[in-house]
């Protein structure tokens, strides 16, 4: 539920803020349709965390690809950092999703399957 809440305040707030990114971190974005393709699929990604949490007996099998989701993007920031394209404060905001995938991971083993 943590992950669902938290990640449809974070996402759509970048129907938001489109404009404002390209101000503070140079150069501009200059493709719009991947910009909002990325929202539109992750805030989907949102609402399944939040159907895992309802039942999440019935949705486990759904819990193994939001570990991925969650750790896949770790792992780009954490490449992004290590070859200086991404600041310490963008690394750092990063582990919020290593933390949300170590709970998917303790709910994956703590939920028995639904049948």
């Amino acid at each position: 539920m943590v992950a669902g809440v938290w990640g449809v305040l974070i996402i759509v707030l970048l129907y938001f803020i489109y404009d404002f990114i390209g101000r503070q971190s140079p150069p501009a974005i200059n493709h719009p349709e991947f910009y909002y393709g990325f929202a539109g699929v992750t805030l989907a990604w949102q609402v399944v965390f939040l159907l895992i949490a309802r039942d999440p007996a019935r949705y486990r099998v759904m819990i193994i690809p939001s570990i991925l989701e969650k750790l896949l993007y770790v792992i780009a920031i954490l490449l992004l950092f290590t070859n200086g394209r991404v600041s310490v404060s963008q690394a750092i905001s990063s582990t919020i999703d290593l933390m949300l995938a170590l709970l998917f991971i303790t709910a994956f083993l703590k939920t028995r399957s639904a049948s």
